[in-house]
Protein backbone atom coordinates (compact mmCIF):
# COMPACT_ATOMS: atom_id res chain seq x y z
CA UNK A 1 0.00 0.00 0.00
CA UNK A 2 2.78 2.47 0.93
CA UNK A 3 4.48 1.30 -2.19
CA UNK A 4 1.36 2.29 -4.02
CA UNK A 5 1.24 5.56 -2.84
CA UNK A 6 4.71 6.24 -3.53
CA UNK A 7 4.02 5.27 -6.83
CA UNK A 8 0.86 7.30 -6.73
CA UNK A 9 3.01 10.63 -5.45
CA UNK A 10 5.60 9.86 -7.92
CA UNK A 11 3.02 10.27 -10.86
CA UNK A 12 1.22 13.34 -9.34
CA UNK A 13 4.11 15.13 -8.50
CA UNK A 14 5.88 13.96 -12.12
CA UNK A 15 2.59 15.26 -13.51
CA UNK A 16 2.18 18.62 -11.60
CA UNK A 17 5.91 19.17 -12.60
CA UNK A 18 5.40 18.56 -16.21
CA UNK A 19 1.92 21.30 -15.88
CA UNK A 20 4.55 24.03 -15.10
CA UNK A 21 6.94 23.28 -17.56
CA UNK A 22 4.08 23.56 -19.92
CA UNK A 23 2.14 26.33 -19.18
CA UNK A 24 5.52 27.86 -18.67
CA UNK A 25 5.56 27.42 -22.64
CA UNK A 26 2.15 29.01 -23.33
CA UNK A 27 2.92 32.54 -25.05
CA UNK A 28 0.43 35.31 -23.52
CA UNK A 29 1.11 38.43 -21.93
CA UNK A 30 2.41 37.76 -18.53
CA UNK A 31 5.63 36.13 -17.57
CA UNK A 32 7.43 33.81 -19.96
CA UNK A 33 10.49 31.91 -19.36
CA UNK A 34 12.20 30.97 -22.74
CA UNK A 35 15.25 28.74 -23.91
CA UNK A 36 17.09 31.68 -23.66
CA UNK A 37 15.71 33.21 -19.96
CA UNK A 38 13.20 35.78 -19.67
CA UNK A 39 10.62 37.10 -22.56
CA UNK A 40 11.92 39.74 -24.33
CA UNK A 41 8.64 41.41 -25.81
CA UNK A 42 7.54 43.95 -26.00
CA UNK A 43 10.12 45.83 -27.65
CA UNK A 44 11.67 49.41 -25.73
CA UNK A 45 10.36 50.96 -29.47
CA UNK A 46 6.82 49.29 -28.69
CA UNK A 47 4.48 46.39 -29.37
CA UNK A 48 4.56 46.72 -33.49
CA UNK A 49 8.00 47.91 -33.75
CA UNK A 50 9.83 46.25 -36.52
CA UNK A 51 13.09 48.11 -36.86
CA UNK A 52 15.03 47.55 -33.39
CA UNK A 53 17.91 49.41 -32.69
CA UNK A 54 17.81 51.34 -36.54
CA UNK A 55 15.50 52.81 -34.27
CA UNK A 56 18.80 54.75 -33.13
CA UNK A 57 19.53 55.90 -36.59
CA UNK A 58 18.29 59.95 -35.91
CA UNK A 59 19.60 63.33 -37.81
CA UNK A 60 21.82 63.98 -34.44
CA UNK A 61 23.94 60.82 -35.38
CA UNK A 62 24.23 61.76 -39.56
CA UNK A 63 25.64 65.17 -38.01
CA UNK A 64 27.72 63.77 -35.52
CA UNK A 65 28.94 61.25 -37.98
CA UNK A 66 29.54 63.86 -40.67
CA UNK A 67 32.08 65.42 -38.12
CA UNK A 68 34.25 62.34 -38.45
CA UNK A 69 34.87 62.93 -42.15
CA UNK A 70 38.29 65.11 -42.32
CA UNK A 71 40.21 63.49 -45.05
CA UNK A 72 37.68 62.41 -47.60
CA UNK A 73 39.43 59.00 -47.69
CA UNK A 74 36.91 56.42 -48.99
CA UNK A 75 36.94 52.68 -47.25
CA UNK A 76 35.26 50.08 -49.26
CA UNK A 77 34.19 47.17 -46.29
CA UNK A 78 32.06 44.84 -48.44
CA UNK A 79 33.97 41.60 -49.81
CA UNK A 80 33.54 40.58 -53.96
CA UNK A 81 30.52 38.12 -54.58
CA UNK A 82 32.33 35.94 -56.88
CA UNK A 83 32.13 32.17 -58.43
CA UNK A 84 34.62 30.25 -54.88
CA UNK A 85 34.11 32.16 -52.31
CA UNK A 86 33.27 31.13 -48.92
CA UNK A 87 29.36 29.91 -48.78
CA UNK A 88 28.37 28.16 -45.55
CA UNK A 89 26.82 25.09 -45.33
CA UNK A 90 24.17 24.31 -48.33
CA UNK A 91 24.00 27.86 -49.57
CA UNK A 92 25.19 28.47 -53.15
CA UNK A 93 25.81 31.61 -55.64
CA UNK A 94 26.29 31.35 -58.70
CA UNK A 95 26.35 34.46 -61.49
CA UNK A 96 26.04 33.97 -65.23
CA UNK A 97 26.34 35.60 -68.45
CA UNK A 98 23.76 34.07 -70.79
CA UNK A 99 24.56 34.51 -74.46
CA UNK A 100 27.01 37.05 -74.71
CA UNK A 101 25.68 38.58 -75.71
CA UNK A 102 22.39 38.49 -74.24
CA UNK A 103 20.17 40.26 -76.47
CA UNK A 104 20.18 40.42 -80.38
CA UNK A 105 21.74 42.91 -82.07
CA UNK A 106 18.95 46.10 -82.26
CA UNK A 107 18.62 49.11 -84.47
CA UNK A 108 20.44 51.02 -87.24
CA UNK A 109 23.23 51.81 -85.00
CA UNK A 110 23.70 47.80 -83.99
CA UNK A 111 23.21 48.15 -80.61
CA UNK A 112 24.03 44.40 -78.83
CA UNK A 113 23.84 43.97 -74.61
CA UNK A 114 24.58 41.57 -71.74
CA UNK A 115 22.72 40.67 -68.81
CA UNK A 116 23.11 38.25 -66.01
CA UNK A 117 21.80 35.53 -63.98
CA UNK A 118 22.09 35.31 -60.41
CA UNK A 119 20.73 32.15 -58.90
CA UNK A 120 21.28 31.09 -55.00
CA UNK A 121 21.05 33.33 -51.55
CA UNK A 122 21.84 37.06 -51.85
CA UNK A 123 20.80 37.82 -48.47
CA UNK A 124 23.40 35.23 -46.63
CA UNK A 125 26.14 35.05 -48.54
CA UNK A 126 29.31 36.86 -48.48
CA UNK A 127 29.17 40.45 -47.08
CA UNK A 128 26.07 39.93 -45.43
CA UNK A 129 23.34 41.86 -43.27
CA UNK A 130 21.45 40.11 -40.73
CA UNK A 131 17.87 41.12 -40.46
CA UNK A 132 15.42 40.98 -37.96
CA UNK A 133 13.69 37.87 -39.32
CA UNK A 134 16.97 35.97 -39.55
CA UNK A 135 17.42 34.62 -36.13
CA UNK A 136 14.87 33.71 -33.74
CA UNK A 137 13.72 30.77 -30.65
CA UNK A 138 12.17 28.05 -30.26
CA UNK A 139 9.88 28.37 -27.78
CA UNK A 140 6.71 26.25 -27.12
CA UNK A 141 5.02 25.03 -30.22
CA UNK A 142 5.99 28.53 -31.77
CA UNK A 143 9.16 29.64 -33.37
CA UNK A 144 9.30 33.50 -31.81
CA UNK A 145 11.32 36.45 -33.19
CA UNK A 146 12.31 40.34 -32.15
CA UNK A 147 9.32 41.44 -30.08
CA UNK A 148 7.70 38.27 -30.15
CA UNK A 149 6.68 38.23 -32.89
CA UNK A 150 5.81 34.45 -34.09
CA UNK A 151 6.89 32.65 -37.60
CA UNK A 152 3.13 31.13 -37.61
CA UNK A 153 1.69 34.26 -38.23
CA UNK A 154 4.27 36.52 -40.24
CA UNK A 155 6.09 33.77 -42.19
CA UNK A 156 5.50 33.48 -46.06
CA UNK A 157 7.45 31.62 -48.57
CA UNK A 158 7.50 34.60 -50.60
CA UNK A 159 8.95 36.99 -48.60
CA UNK A 160 8.53 37.25 -44.40
CA UNK A 161 5.60 39.68 -43.41
CA UNK A 162 7.29 41.36 -40.72
CA UNK A 163 11.06 41.77 -39.72
CA UNK A 164 11.26 42.05 -43.64
CA UNK A 165 14.66 44.02 -44.41
CA UNK A 166 12.75 47.06 -46.11
CA UNK A 167 11.39 47.67 -42.90
CA UNK A 168 15.67 48.94 -41.84
CA UNK A 169 15.81 51.67 -43.57
CA UNK A 170 19.73 53.73 -43.80
CA UNK A 171 22.94 53.49 -41.44
CA UNK A 172 24.58 56.94 -41.60
CA UNK A 173 26.33 57.32 -38.21
CA UNK A 174 29.25 57.04 -36.29
CA UNK A 175 31.59 53.91 -36.76
CA UNK A 176 33.84 52.68 -34.38
CA UNK A 177 36.82 50.28 -35.02
CA UNK A 178 37.69 47.47 -32.28
CA UNK A 179 40.87 46.10 -33.50
CA UNK A 180 41.27 42.91 -31.33
CA UNK A 181 44.33 41.18 -33.47
CA UNK A 182 46.11 44.57 -32.51
CA UNK A 183 45.52 44.23 -28.95
CA UNK A 184 46.60 40.82 -28.81
CA UNK A 185 50.00 41.23 -30.83
CA UNK A 186 48.37 38.09 -33.04
CA UNK A 187 48.74 38.14 -37.07
CA UNK A 188 44.92 36.48 -36.23
CA UNK A 189 43.33 35.35 -33.54
CA UNK A 190 42.38 31.52 -33.71
CA UNK A 191 39.35 29.62 -34.22
CA UNK A 192 36.95 29.24 -30.75
CA UNK A 193 38.84 32.90 -29.39
CA UNK A 194 36.36 34.48 -27.23
CA UNK A 195 36.24 38.01 -26.89
CA UNK A 196 35.79 38.93 -23.54
CA UNK A 197 34.04 43.07 -22.58
CA UNK A 198 37.21 43.57 -20.78
CA UNK A 199 38.98 43.57 -24.28
CA UNK A 200 36.73 45.87 -26.35
CA UNK A 201 37.07 48.01 -23.01
CA UNK A 202 40.95 48.35 -23.73
CA UNK A 203 40.28 48.96 -27.56
CA UNK A 204 38.60 51.81 -26.27
CA UNK A 205 40.68 53.03 -24.08
CA UNK A 206 43.45 52.68 -26.33
CA UNK A 207 41.94 54.45 -28.90
CA UNK A 208 40.78 57.44 -26.21
CA UNK A 209 37.39 57.17 -27.47
CA UNK A 210 33.83 55.39 -26.19
CA UNK A 211 30.51 53.96 -27.86
CA UNK A 212 27.32 56.12 -28.18
CA UNK A 213 24.04 54.92 -28.22
CA UNK A 214 23.70 54.27 -32.19
CA UNK A 215 27.29 53.26 -33.24
CA UNK A 216 28.25 50.64 -35.36
CA UNK A 217 31.03 48.63 -34.03
CA UNK A 218 33.42 46.86 -36.32
CA UNK A 219 35.61 44.32 -34.89
CA UNK A 220 38.50 42.84 -36.47
CA UNK A 221 40.28 39.15 -35.46
CA UNK A 222 42.13 38.99 -38.45
CA UNK A 223 40.61 35.67 -39.55
CA UNK A 224 39.41 38.08 -42.12
CA UNK A 225 43.00 37.44 -44.18
CA UNK A 226 41.92 33.48 -44.92
CA UNK A 227 39.30 35.00 -47.45
CA UNK A 228 39.71 33.36 -50.97
CA UNK A 229 43.37 32.17 -48.97
CA UNK A 230 41.78 28.65 -46.96
CA UNK A 231 38.42 29.01 -47.88
CA UNK A 232 37.95 25.39 -45.64
CA UNK A 233 39.80 26.40 -42.58
CA UNK A 234 37.94 30.43 -42.53
CA UNK A 235 34.97 28.50 -42.70
CA UNK A 236 35.31 25.82 -39.96
CA UNK A 237 34.86 28.01 -37.00
CA UNK A 238 36.48 31.48 -36.17
CA UNK A 239 37.25 33.95 -33.03
CA UNK A 240 34.48 36.39 -31.88
CA UNK A 241 32.65 37.78 -29.26
CA UNK A 242 31.04 35.40 -26.38
CA UNK A 243 27.64 36.67 -24.49
CA UNK A 244 29.70 39.06 -22.38
CA UNK A 245 30.99 41.27 -24.86
CA UNK A 246 27.85 41.21 -26.85
CA UNK A 247 25.90 42.25 -23.33
CA UNK A 248 28.77 44.58 -23.14
CA UNK A 249 27.89 46.22 -27.03
CA UNK A 250 23.75 46.01 -26.35
CA UNK A 251 23.93 47.93 -22.44
CA UNK A 252 26.17 50.43 -24.75
CA UNK A 253 23.19 51.24 -27.06
CA UNK A 254 25.09 50.31 -30.46
CA UNK A 255 22.66 49.68 -33.54
CA UNK A 256 24.59 47.11 -34.94
CA UNK A 257 28.12 45.12 -34.75
CA UNK A 258 30.01 44.00 -37.18
CA UNK A 259 33.30 41.61 -37.95
CA UNK A 260 35.86 40.26 -40.11
CA UNK A 261 34.22 36.78 -39.57
CA UNK A 262 31.09 34.85 -40.55
CA UNK A 263 29.32 34.63 -37.67
CA UNK A 264 30.50 37.71 -35.40
CA UNK A 265 30.84 35.05 -32.27
CA UNK A 266 33.27 32.49 -31.26
CA UNK A 267 32.93 29.52 -33.01
CA UNK A 268 32.89 26.85 -31.46
CA UNK A 269 30.80 28.51 -28.56
CA UNK A 270 31.67 28.86 -25.03
CA UNK A 271 29.13 26.22 -24.20
CA UNK A 272 28.96 24.05 -26.62
CA UNK A 273 25.48 23.01 -25.75
CA UNK A 274 24.41 26.46 -27.50
CA UNK A 275 23.82 27.01 -31.10
CA UNK A 276 24.71 30.63 -31.86
CA UNK A 277 23.82 32.34 -29.13
CA UNK A 278 25.01 35.67 -29.28
CA UNK A 279 22.82 35.68 -32.48
CA UNK A 280 19.96 35.35 -30.12
CA UNK A 281 20.65 38.05 -27.62
CA UNK A 282 21.78 40.78 -30.33
CA UNK A 283 18.82 39.95 -33.35
CA UNK A 284 16.17 38.22 -31.32
CA UNK A 285 15.92 40.09 -27.77
CA UNK A 286 17.43 43.49 -28.61
CA UNK A 287 17.23 44.20 -31.98
CA UNK A 288 20.53 44.78 -33.19
CA UNK A 289 21.62 43.84 -36.50
CA UNK A 290 25.10 41.94 -37.49
CA UNK A 291 26.79 42.92 -40.26
CA UNK A 292 29.53 39.62 -41.37
CA UNK A 293 32.28 39.05 -43.50
CA UNK A 294 33.95 42.44 -44.17
CA UNK A 295 36.81 43.34 -45.27
CA UNK A 296 38.44 45.27 -42.17
CA UNK A 297 42.39 45.59 -43.28
CA UNK A 298 42.30 49.11 -44.90
CA UNK A 299 40.94 50.48 -41.98
CA UNK A 300 43.23 48.52 -39.59
CA UNK A 301 46.38 49.55 -41.43
CA UNK A 302 45.45 52.87 -41.48
CA UNK A 303 44.87 52.75 -37.90
CA UNK A 304 41.61 54.57 -38.72
CA UNK A 305 39.56 53.91 -35.62
CA UNK A 306 36.31 56.52 -35.86
CA UNK A 307 34.72 56.99 -38.79
CA UNK A 308 31.76 57.73 -40.89
CA UNK A 309 29.73 54.50 -41.62
CA UNK A 310 27.46 53.77 -44.21
CA UNK A 311 24.96 51.21 -45.52
CA UNK A 312 21.67 50.67 -46.38
CA UNK A 313 20.25 46.77 -47.08
CA UNK A 314 18.66 46.18 -50.56
CA UNK A 315 15.01 47.47 -50.39
CA UNK A 316 14.21 43.37 -50.52
CA UNK A 317 10.39 42.87 -49.38
CA UNK A 318 10.19 40.45 -46.56
CA UNK A 319 14.23 39.11 -46.76
CA UNK A 320 15.62 38.39 -44.01
CA UNK A 321 19.10 39.58 -44.71
CA UNK A 322 20.89 41.36 -47.59
CA UNK A 323 24.55 41.74 -49.82
CA UNK A 324 25.86 44.89 -49.87
CA UNK A 325 29.38 47.22 -49.78
CA UNK A 326 29.39 49.11 -46.56
CA UNK A 327 32.01 52.29 -46.71
CA UNK A 328 33.21 53.84 -44.06
CA UNK A 329 34.79 57.80 -44.31
CA UNK A 330 37.28 59.18 -43.02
Amino acid sequence: MMLQLAKRSKVVVTAFALGICVSAMVIGDGELDTPIGAKWWPSKYGADDERGAANLQTPKKVMEAKELITEGKVYQLGRLYEHGMPIPGQRHFSLTIPGLPTGTVNGRNKMVSNDELVSGEIGQVGTQFDGLGHVGVHVGDEDVFYNGFKLSEFGNPYGLKKLGVENVGVFFTRGVLLDIAKLRDAERLPHGYVIKPEELRACLKQNKTELRAGDVVLIRTGHGKLWMVDNQYYGDGEPGIGMGAAKFLTDAGVSMIGADTWAIEAVPHENDEDSFPVHQWNITRNGVYHIENLDLEGLAADNVTEFAFVFSPLRLKGATGSPGNPIAVK
